[in-house]
């Protein structure tokens, strides 16, 4: 009797699993949003390709961070896994599920409510069966009544009477008919009444507890396979974390270390000691090999050297970088004089290298420029980085040798197997001409077979300068030959140069020998390093405007109205260096003179 309960309860229980439905469905958006986050932050931190990030991940702890960003996108993986799984056998099959349970319940009501109508329509039948005998049986007794008056009255005739007597009869008749009716309606209303209590409403009743039965095992199935989807990746995400664990473990900073090393590592000695310059005496300021500065003196004394020292003072600086820092002027020049006599200035212009600047700035300077420029040369005129990359320490030079001779050889590699290919594919041509003309191809291996010796001389030009490398630095051979000199009396001719210029075996550069007729340097180790260097092409001429007396070092002097020869153009700092002759060349001001370029000139 409590249809109407069991229909909301039913709903209740379809509404449960709607709502476990879309708390599924929310589950697997977290998860694969979970996923999306985590691929998003691997992708984020993995390095670029052909970037400097890239050359970083040789680290070993580097190498551990990107096996972690591969082993959190395989970790990302299993979150979409259980996502995918969680829609599949949860989301869609209870979404199914719920679509049959529905049709399922709407049936069994339907029989219910038939059921229901079915009762209620015997019941209606009996109540009017039963209104109608009642009436009938009213109508039987003031029939009758009226009989028995007409009867008893003397008055009344006999017709009267025999028709009050008849109409009494048909009310009992029809008592009795209706009677007759109201006892088998009853009859079968209780029949149905009973089949409708005992049977039918019974049995639609346990088919909706079946159906609500099945539900909730359903439900309580779906519960269980929400654990087991979670717990099916548990083994797989543990291995991703072993596979961190297994990372972080073979992080080896000792590797780390040696790995700098070996990057940074330049190939040089430390330099020598540095020679006491005793100030006290009355004479020029002398420099030796390891000293700050490069005095040249006016030429009437001879520069005097301390101790040969075989170790340069400057091994991370190109050595012409530091001697041009040293030589050429640094200070704005003098203006010109008011008129061209000398005695309009009377103290004469000022030399470009009286500059109170101290030596602890110099000092700074000096190690922190970076070594860029290649030569002396290529430092004047502004050059490129070398192609034997001599322009590099040692070390650093052998490694990109090493690497150029490498890449050569895979591009020979490559040629070799494509002029192969060309090959079989020409004997295929040949074999069968149908296939292609066999000439066809002869133009192309032509090119492969110069391609390929190009590239053989590239190689050997290459492993020569790395064998000259290999054969100086001092981890791979005998002690390193510090001076030029002596190297090149071993090596004639290995030494690699650039136009005009010479190298010396660590690495470092030489400077120009100067060319003043007053110096007259000893042959000494030292200046075996530039006593090798070829003059400056002239590039133009000039005429001395004014007089200028270039007491110093760097400068020369120059009279009014002497034609002179250009070696080098102003670079902005009012400077302009010329030669006299052979043996005399300085820096005079370019205010003091009227230049004439050469077009032609290199």
């Amino acid at each position: 009797d409590q249809f109407d309960n069991l229909e909301k309860h039913t709903q209740w229980g379809i509404d449960v699993l709607e709502k476990y439905i879309k708390f599924v469905k929310e589950r697997t958006e977290i998860e694969l949003s979970y996923a999306k986050q985590l691929r998003n932050l691997s992708k984020k931190y993995q390095p670029k390709k052909n970037s400097k990030e890239e050359e970083e991940y040789r680290y070993t702890s580097t190498r551990a961070f990107l096996a972690t960003l591969n082993e959190m996108n395989d970790y990302a993986g299993q979150h979409e896994v259980i996502s995918e799984n969680m829609t599949s056998l949860i989301t869609g099959e209870l979404t199914r599920y719920v679509q049959e349970l529905k049709q399922e319940r709407k049936s069994h009501f339907h029989d219910g409510r038939k059921a229901q109508q079915h009762i209620e329509t015997c019941w209606k039948q009996l109540e009017a069966s039963k209104r109608r005998f009642e009436r009938d049986c009213k109508e039987a007794d003031r029939a009758q009544q009226y009989f028995e008056k007409m009867d008893a009255d003397i008055n009344v005739t006999k017709a009267d009477v025999e028709k009050a007597r008849q109409q009494a009869q048909l009310r009992h008749q029809m008592a009795e008919d209706s009677k007759a009716e109201y006892s088998s309606t009853l009859q079968k209303f209780n029949s149905e009444q009973h089949e409708h209590y005992y049977t039918h409403i019974p049995n639609i009743f346990q088919k909706i507890q079946e159906m609500e039965e099945r539900r909730i095992v359903r439900i309580g199935e779906s519960m269980k396979t929400f654990a087991e989807v979670d717990r099916q990746v548990i083994p797989i995400i543990g291995k991703c974390l072993d596979e961190i664990t297994k990372a972080a473990e073979s992080v080896d900073h000792k590797n780390d270390s040696q790995m700098v090393i070996e990057a940074f590592k330049s190939g040089f000695e430390p330099p020598g000691d540095v020679d006491f310059e005793d100030f006290t005496q009355p004479m020029k300021r002398t420099v030796s090999e390891s000293s700050l500065s490069n005095s040249r003196g006016d030429g009437k004394s001879e520069p005097k050297f301390g101790s040969k020292s075989k170790g340069k003072l400057w091994p991370f600086i190109k050595k012409n970088k530091l001697m041009s820092l040293l030589t050429s002027p640094h200070q704005p020049p003098p203006p010109p004089p008011a008129s061209a006599s000398p005695s309009a200035v009377p103290n004469g212009p000022q030399s470009p290298k009286q500059q109170k600047e101290p030596l602890s700035h110099r000092f700074n300077e000096f190690m922190t420029s970076k070594p860029k420029i290649h030569c002396f040369r290529s430092l004047k005129r502004g050059g490129a980085g070398p192609e034997d990359f001599s322009n590099l320490p040692p070390e650093q030079r052998r490694k990109k040798l090493q690497q150029k001779v490498d890449e050569l050889n895979r591009d020979i590699q490559k040629e070799i197997d494509s002029r192969d290919a060309l090959t079989k594919m020409k004997d295929v041509y040949i074999k069968n001409p149908q296939m292609g003309d066999a000439a066809s191809v002869d133009h192309r291996l032509a090119e492969l077979g110069q391609n390929i010796e190009k590239l053989r001389l590239e190689v050997q030009k290459f492993e020569g300068w790395l064998a000259e490398v290999e054969g100086r630095l001092p981890a791979r051979s005998e002690q390193p030959r510090r001076q030029s000199g002596v190297y090149e009396a071993q090596n004639p001719a290995g030494v690699s140069s650039c136009a005009q210029d010479r190298e010396s075996p660590d690495g470092s550069y030489t400077e120009e020998q100067s060319q003043e007729t007053e110096m007259k340097v000893p042959a000494t180790d030292f200046d075996d390093e530039f006593d090798d260097e070829e003059p400056l092409p002239t590039i133009g001429t000039c005429k001395a405007l004014y007089t200028f007396e270039g007491q110093n070092e760097g400068t020369i002097s120059v009279a009014e109205g002497e034609m002179l020869y250009v070696i080098e153009e102003d670079k902005g700092d009012g400077w302009t260096r010329i030669r006299r002759n052979e043996d005399e060349e300085g820096y005079v001001p370019t205010s003091y003179v009227e230049v004439y370029l050469d077009k032609n000139a290199k």
